[in-house]
């Protein structure tokens, strides 16, 4: 048996630890990860290790040499590109002439590595995956394996909303080394993308080795320190091979010698030549070669790396200092930080929240700190939630963040692409919208500013140029109105996906804009008057003699639409009371308020003056609702199912099935995000249980105005009033529920939940069917703590009881 290490990360999220060190390097407690994994595979009986480089591959070099110092034989490869995983490992094909256990150099784990081979060896393994459960799966592979052990399911960095269990691919694989095979040369291939995929299509079984035991990925600065507190009070088993002394409230682990002066609470541990002077409190905390520590001062939950000078009466929680850096007298950091190499300190200096210090910078006498320097945040897992950023602005949402996603943005494309811009009328929007322009134009991205339009409008027109690569929009929130939201759209006027995200933000983390030379700036060019022409494509595809008689109401909620609806209902001949048709941003901030107050108002005008029906529309123009008396978003969506005939229709995966048999249309369901135009062309309708309608013979993305005018079309046909077609849909249960979760439990929910059902499906979340209608379907939300339940029924006592069922077991699976 041999082992590949893989050692080519470029270490871009746990950056700045990584500014000149490769990530396998970084010291945990005093040794580099890489040796911890050396020592791990040597203890397994392995002695023939292949090492896979590619980032700062000298560092690694130079350090283990042939190996030699530990007892085994190295050799290296170094890859002439980015292979992925499983094609790095294929590059190494020519040394690896047995079987082969891969882990990766980066990790942090106690597992032990001959449970795994003896595991391969039993089960006859072509590939076996190591398995373990995890508190939050969204960074790994999610498998799933039946009562064998046998692998039926995986999925590669899910969304929440794709997690069916917290068991994952912690990435250490024991190969048959005939499944070097499959594995094509010089091409980017990667284990859980290409090659799984590839064998289980082949019918070659893969196996889970489920261990237990402890098991991290150090993906970021957090989870760097995490790592070492984890150490520290012994929730790992890691051997540290240093001398030992007992102190009466803690143990020193050190190299030589121990310092004169030094009292010690819980674990610590010091490396060679480490001064510490008097009356230093050191309490579970890892220190580095060459440091001094100088009197009075207060070390606690922190790395120090080495060659660090600490000054007179410092207090240091909850922090790593990096290589090289000075520390000036009475230093304190109150809540957390990161600094890196080679920084300056001077005295009296204050951190006064979590901050990180990048490389080289000096920090002046007295200064008070409480934001980054310079201000990065590359260890962010993720800016992005469904294609948009959201934030506060000059809070979270800077206009310096705006400016480098939309560089990060304009960068994917080529030079001179064409994207479009467009904002609502909020003067935050207006703001953000010119540093969005400013960083596109950076790029060499020509554009479109649409100014202000409604969302709607842009991407109508933005779907209908074939020339357009993309488009912009900036927005206040409907869900937060005190948050700003810049959405980002592919040349479908769809959200981008995980994949486009993905890339934006390597660029973003590593701002690895293009750089175009002054004469190849982008221009901006102003579209002569959208809304015009979004009016004229809508009336193009309506008959006007259609809506002769109808008497409706409306309110436009203080929207952009005020700008669009009430001379398409004039011009279609509808008689209309139009009520809020203005902008407001004091009203924006209110609007959850103002919905409940429209449809009360809304109804009250509808029934006095007996109208045919009233509709809001949101001020965003993407999603409405009807009103006459009480008809919800579900009853009026299962409404427009019955209207229509023979037709294909697009629906969520939670979207209600309890009128599919009586229906005359093809309903499919699943997940919207990464469909392209063509796919959703198929479909005459795309709609969800919110309001939000798209008739493709328009357009595929939400849009309430032509789909309030389409579906008052299709009411007409039917001489019957909304209350009357309620009155036609059976009594049954539906309701979305909310739970409050903590993102650690997450993944357990889920593989709870999967475990409790007989009969489920996982195709989005998991759905368990307690009866052919009756349905519990779980969701978990992709960014903030809690999940979705979608309960259906086919009456409210079998609704109310698998409620409370699903709600009880919850409860005690989080409480577990």
């Amino acid at each position: 048996m041999k082992a590949v290490i893989m050692a080519g990360g470029f270490g871009t999220r746990i950056q700045p630890l990584t500014t000149s060190t490769p990530k396998p390097m970084l010291d945990v407690v005093n040794v580099p990860m890489m040796e911890h994994i050396l020592n791990k595979v040597k203890k397994a009986g392995i002695k023939d290790i292949v090492i896979l480089l590619y980032f700062k591959p000298e560092v690694i070099k130079d350090y283990f040499g042939n190996g030699e110092k530990w007892g085994v034989n190295i050799e290296y490869v170094l890859p002439d590109d980015d292979y992925g995983t499983a094609g790095a490992v294929g590059c190494a094909r020519e040394l690896l002439d047995e079987d082969f256990i891969i882990i990766s150099g980066d990790l942090v784990t106690d597992f032990d590595l001959n449970e795994i081979l003896e595991f391969h060896k039993t089960k006859k393994s072509l590939l076996t995956i190591t398995l373990t459960p995890v508190e939050n799966p969204l960074q790994f592979g999610v498998v799933i394996t039946d009562k064998n052990d046998k692998i039926i399911k995986f999925l590669e960095k899910p969304s929440w909303g794709e997690v069916f269990s917290d068991t994952i691919n912690t990435g250490i694989y024991v190969l048959d080394k005939s499944i070097l095979e499959y594995i094509p040369k010089n091409a980017n291939f990667d284990f859980s993308k290409d090659l799984f995929p590839k064998l289980m299509a082949e019918n070659i079984d893969l196996w889970g080795c489920n261990v237990k035991g402890y098991w991290r990925d150090v993906g970021n600065p957090d989870s760097y320190l995490e790592v070492h507190k984890d150490i520290l009070k012994d929730k790992m088993n890691l051997d540290i091979d240093y001398k030992q002394k007992k102190f009466e409230n803690g143990i020193l682990l050190y190299k030589n010698e121990i310092p004169e002066a030094i009292n010690v609470i819980g674990k610590v541990v010091l490396d060679e030549n480490v001064n510490i002077k008097q009356n230093v409190i050191l309490k579970n905390c890892a220190i580095g070669k060459n440091c001094i520590i100088e009197n009075d001062s207060v070390i606690e939950d922190s790395v120090i790396w080495q060659n660090v000078i600490i000054d007179k009466n410092a207090q240091i929680r909850n922090s790593v200092i990096c290589n090289e850096t000075k520390i000036g007298k009475n230093f304190k950091i109150t809540k957390g930080a990161i600094i890196a190499e080679n920084c300056k300190i001077e005295d009296n200096v204050e951190i006064i929240k979590n901050v990180t210090i990048w490389a080289d910078k000096v920090i002046e006498k007295g200064a008070i700190v409480s934001q980054n320097i310079v201000v990065r945040e590359s260890y962010r897992a993720n800016i992005f939630n469904k294609g948009s950023v959201v934030g506060g602005v000059n809070v979270e949402l800077t206009s310096d963040m705006a400016d480098k996603i939309a560089e990060a943005f304009g960068s994917i494309f080529p030079e001179k692409s064409k994207i479009y811009i467009s904002r609502d009328y909020h003067h935050a929007s207006r703001m953000i919208k010119r540093f969005i322009a400013g960083g596109l134009m950076a790029v060499g991205i020509e554009i479109i500013d649409l100014k202000a339009v409604p969302a709607n409008v842009m991407r109508h027109i933005l779907l209908n140029d074939e020339e357009a690569v993309g488009g912009i929009h900036i927005r206040q929130s409907i869900l937060n109105p005190e948050k700003t939201e810049i959405t980002l759209y592919t040349s479908d006027a769809m959200h981008i996906d995980s994949k486009i995200s993905d890339s934006i933000q390597r660029i973003y983390f590593r701002e690895n804009f293009r750089r175009v030379d002054f004469k190849d700036i982008g221009d901006i060019k102003e579209f002569n008057n959208p809304i015009e022409l979004y009016k004229q494509n809508i009336e193009k595809l309506l008959d006007k003699s259609s809506f002769k008689g109808l008497n409706i109401a409306v309110d436009l909620m203080y929207g952009m639409t005020s700008e669009v609806y009430p001379a398409l209902l004039n011009n279609l001949g509808i008689k209309n009371i139009v009520l809020n048709a203005y902008a407001s941003e004091t009203k924006l901030l209110e609007i959850k308020k103002e919905f409940e107050d429209s449809k009360r108002t809304l109804s009250n005008i509808v029934n006095s003056l007996n109208l045919d029906f009233g509709i809001l529309i949101y001020p965003n123009g993407e999603k409405i609702h009807f009103v006459d008396e009480d008809v919800s978003d579900i009853e009026m969506l299962l409404i427009v199912l019955k209207l229509l005939d023979n037709k294909k229709v697009f629906l969520p995966s939670w979207g209600p099935d309890i009128l599919d048999e009586e229906l005359n249309v093809e309903i499919s369901r699943g997940k919207l995000m990464g469909k392209t135009k063509n796919e959703l062309k198929e479909f005459d309708l795309i709609a969800n249980i919110e309001g939000g309608y798209a008739f493709s013979e328009f357009g595929i993305n939400r849009d309430a105005i032509f789909a309030s005018f389409k579906i008052m079309e299709l009411l007409l046909k039917q001489n019957k009033t909304l209350n009357e077609l309620k009155k036609e849909l059976p009594k049954f249960y539906y309701e979305h529920i909310e739970i409050n979760t903590p993102s650690d439990k997450k993944g357990l929910l889920m593989r709870k939940f999967l475990e409790s059902g007989e009969k489920y499906e996982h195709n989005d979340g998991i759905k368990i069917y307690e009866d052919t209608k009756d349905w519990v379907l779980m969701i978990p939300d992709d960014y903030d703590d809690k999940v979705h339940l979608y309960i259906q029924a086919i009456n409210s006592v079998k609704g109310l009881v698998l409620k409370d069922k699903y709600i009880s077991k919850i409860t005690d699976w989080i409480n577990e």
